[in-house]
């Protein structure tokens, strides 16, 4: 469809220029008969009922988003804790998070103004140029200025530009497929009496429609609609009216940290009301309070969501995919069910030649193979090509030349220098077509035609015997979903011409079957859908037959049952939700339709993601969790309106956009483990001294070297973890399990009370010892510092032990760790830095000790992974 922006073609500069449109139309139609409007009335119009154009969305100025933004709780504990940071003089935590918001921000705006764009293109779409008959005269003028009334003229490459009634046709056929998904051209035939608009679909309706293409022929229509009231603004409408939603992750990550705030926030006013009253020192009380606040403020969950989300896009952008809406990068790994659109998704989007019938027998084409044509279908194809434009537009003539210029160009079929004399046009009484051509040194006429093979054979006379033995082969090839064209010829003295064709002495040449062939990747790519617990649903425009032939070449599932879009619409929602659970081919279907269809799998509480490259697919693509746009072929408007866009259309990339979805899903559900793990010692080395009169063990300035390595490592190293071996062999997640489960927090609060066991065991033989506060702080730390990157290790697989983790690479761990050592060795033995942090110098056998106990607080973790890896993996759910 990408024509409809190739306006500088020199075929469509041709059409445009007049010569189609003004001289052409001259001589087959009689203008003087078909006034119009009058300049005078085209403008009382157009000040009454508008432009022909969708109506822009409201816009919404920068501070209003900005508003709205800060007022999201998530992002208010941001601005909080960024806060608190400045008030401790801790600039670069404050920066950090305060820069985060802005960042969000900036996020946000681009999604508000989405909508917008996906509607301007569509506005840009429906708008091209047109040509009009006002005051007995035609002018071509700017399709928004086209009103209610005015007179159309069509021609070959004329996008429509309103919805209008055919008042006069010669052999007009359109491309509707950006409205109806059908990919052949339909034919159109004039009506005589006024009729209102009906909907697109099917041969031999009366109607043209805005943004629709003229493949060929040429056509007098009356405008009916314009602007929103056309099925393209009606499109435009819904879209306008659809909202996107948050993810599942975004919801629950929402929830919990409003429940961490709400915690840490009890348990900092605790701490200082137990300090101040037990010890009688409120100042000390609020720094513990505040010391407390900036341990259990959870500022990693929203940061860990925004770097996992924006790096997984970047990485799925290496995979040729476009992510327009960052948290579909997460939706997509929990996908269930993908809606695909057939045409231009699952096939090329264009016709090829797959078989021939001719001298009594079948032949298979593959038109990639240069002279492989047998010579009993040479004529066949000689006489198929003559009886098309010498500069075919229509996709099935296309095909056709192809063809012969693959197969005959060594030939005497191909007859470039013929002239043609007459053209015969295709006809509602009879679907055929016929050129008259002369050759340079012929004597007789040629004539050549193709058309529906029960017209060819009324042409030919064929007695119905005849057309007995040939309908068995015509079944053959509309079984494998192949379009067929019958092919006949004749001769002629040269004379006043017949004025039809059914005059002629036709002899008939054979059938030749057409087909959008199927993209050679498809199969592989639903097999691996079906293998990572994925539901794929074919949706389409197109006829059950030819569907069901196309579900079959891709392998997919139950294909013998199938819902039409006049079914579709006589079923309530209870009927297609239930029916909905085991069809997987929709055929038939109008705009309206798909969305109604992603809504029914919505409902039932599956996570939908669509494919889709035309207009049509636009408002389901923007309801469904996941909308996924061509990026080669797909229009504007669908790139606009997805989630996703396949850079280069290849159907087989968003199985890897799934593994790395499920991988992101993955790494973040073991970041968010490790950081539930890490702050309960944290918070229990924060609360406990003060609850038992102990000497206060943490200090901000601890915490502050503590989140020097818990944001890295919660944020990068898991970040940039390798998938599992066995992650795109599960099912999807069940889409009503929560996203942080009791098995998950349980096994991770297991994890921090390990540690906090330890390093408060630690922490009281070293008391009880004598060996003083700043010696038991020191070792309870480094216990604690040693035990965090022991979490670290631990949780890069619940399923691996930390020897068989090692063999994956992953160069921010070593860099972490390696600086986390470094840093502490230098807090340790340099005394301006041990006098800052409060510590003491600890001797060789300490630092065993604390290397010993913070290894032996994990320790139990991988016992567990290696008794379940007997049985199956510990996965975190």
């Amino acid at each position: 469809m990408f024509i409809f922006f190739c306006n500088s073609t020199p075929w469509l500069r041709r059409a445009r220029g007049g010569l189609n449109g003004s001289k052409l139309m001259k001589n087959n139609f009689n203008i003087a008969a078909l006034p119009g409007l009058s300049e005078a009335e085209a403008a009382e119009i157009l000040k009454l009922e508008g432009y022909n154009e969708l109506p822009s969305s409201k816009q919404r100025g920068i501070f209003s988003i900005a508003f709205d933004v800060v007022r999201e709780p998530m992002f208010l504990l941001l601005v909080a804790c960024g806060i608190i940071y400045l008030v401790l003089g801790d600039v670069r935590e404050a920066m950090m998070l305060l820069g985060f918001v802005f960042v969000v921000m900036g996020i946000t705006l681009y999604q508000e103004r989405k909508t917008e764009r996906a509607l301007e293109a569509l506005r840009d779409l429906s708008s091209p140029r047109a040509m009009v008959i006002r005051d007995e005269k035609q002018r071509r003028i700017a399709g928004r200025e086209v009103v209610r009334g005015d007179v159309l003229i069509l021609a070959e490459g004329d996008r429509v530009p309103a919805d209008a009634m055919l008042i006069s046709s010669i052999n007009l056929s359109a491309d509707e497929s950006l409205l109806t998904g059908e990919s052949m051209p339909v034919r159109k035939t004039a009506c005589d009496t006024d009729k209102e608009i009906g909907r697109p679909g099917g041969d031999n309706l009366p109607f043209v429609y805005s943004g629709t293409l003229i493949v060929q022929g040429q056509g007098i229509a009356k405008v009916k609609a314009i602007g929103i009231n056309t099925e393209l603004g009606r499109i435009g409408k819904s879209l306008q009216e659809l909202g996107t939603e948050d993810t599942l992750l975004h919801k629950e990550t929402r929830r919990l940290v409003n429940r961490l705030a709400i915690t840490g926030i009890l348990l900092c006013g605790l701490v200082v009301i137990l300090y101040g009253i037990t010890r009688g020192n409120w100042l000390n009380g609020l720094l513990a309070g505040l010391t407390l606040a900036m341990a259990t403020l959870p500022e990693e969950f929203p940061v860990v969501l925004t770097i996992f989300l924006a790096l997984g896009a970047w990485r799925i952008s290496k995979k040729q995919v476009l992510t327009r809406r960052v948290p579909a990068v997460e939706t997509l790994g929990a996908c269930t069910v993908l809606c695909v659109d057939k045409t231009g998704t699952l096939t090329m989007n264009s016709m090829t030649v797959k078989k021939i019938f001719a001298g009594g027998g079948f032949c298979d084409i593959d038109s990639r193979s240069e002279g492989a044509l047998p010579e009993d279908c040479h004529e066949i194809v000689e006489f198929g090509i003559l009886a098309s434009k010498i500069d075919p537009f229509d996709p099935m003539e296309k095909a056709l030349r192809q063809l012969g210029i693959y197969s005959l160009s060594h030939t005497e079929h191909l007859h470039d220098d013929w002239t043609l004399v007459h053209e015969y046009p295709l006809s509602h009484d009879l679907l055929a077509l016929s050129h008259v051509w002369k050759s340079p040194d012929g004597a007789d006429y040629v004539i050549a035609s193709k058309g529906a093979p029960e017209a060819v054979f009324d042409l030919c006379h064929l007695t119905e015997a005849e057309k007995a033995d040939l309908y068995p082969h015509i079944n053959a090839m509309a079984d494998e979903g192949l379009r067929v064209l019958g092919i006949a010829r004749a001769e002629f003295k040269p004379a006043d011409l017949p004025e039809g064709h059914h005059d002629f002495t036709f002899e008939f040449l054979g059938f030749i079957g057409l087909a959008d062939p199927v993209r050679p990747t498809v199969a592989h790519a639903i097999k691996e859908c079906y293998t990572a617990g994925m539901r794929v649903i074919m949706i389409t425009g197109d006829y059950p037959g030819t569907a069901q032939n196309i579900a079959k070449q891709i392998g997919l599932d139950s294909v013998e049952e199938f819902i039409a879009g006049p079914d579709l619409d006589s079923m309530d929602d209870a009927e297609l939700r239930r029916r909905i659970k085991k069809v997987n081919i929709f055929a038939r279907v109008v705009p309206e339709q798909k969305l109604r269809i992603v809504n029914a799998l919505k409902a039932t509480g599956e996570i939908v993601a669509m494919t889709g490259d035309g207009v049509n697919d636009a408002p389901a693509l923007k309801s469904a969790h996941i909308g996924i746009a061509m990026g080669e072929r797909g229009t504007d408007v669908a790139r606009e309106a997805a989630s996703l866009v396949l850079l280069d259309d290849n159907f087989s990339s968003i199985v890897g956009a799934v593994r790395i979805g499920r991988r992101i899903f993955d790494n973040l559900k073991k970041a968010m483990a490790y950081i539930f793990a890490i702050h309960v010692p944290i918070i229990g080395l924060s609360l406990l001294p003060v609850a038992f009169g102990w000497p206060l063990i943490l200090l901000p300035v601890h915490i502050v070297f503590l989140e020097l390595i818990i944001d890295p490592a919660c944020s990068i190293i898991f970040e940039a973890e390798n998938e599992e071996m066995d992650i795109m062999q599960r099912r999807p997640r069940d889409p009503r399990e929560p996203l942080f489960g009791l098995r998950s927090i349980g096994l991770s609060l297991m994890q921090g009370v390990s540690v906090l066991v330890i390093v408060i065991a630690v922490f009281g033989i070293t008391l009880y010892r004598g060996q003083g506060e700043l010696d038991a702080r020191t070792m309870t730390i480094t216990t604690l510092i040693i035990a965090n990157l022991g979490l670290i290790f631990v949780n890069r697989s619940w399923s691996r032990t930390i020897v068989s983790t090692l063999r994956s690479p992953n160069p921010a761990l070593w860099w972490i760790s390696g600086g986390s050592l470094l840093f502490l060795g230098l807090i340790l033995y340099i005394p301006f830095m041990r006098q800052l942090f409060h510590f003491s110098k600890l001797h060789l056998f300490d630092l065993a000790i604390c290397f010993s106990a913070g290894i032996i607080s994990i320790l139990w973790f991988e016992l567990l992974k290696i008794f379940n890896g007997q049985k199956k993996p510990v996965r975190q759910g």
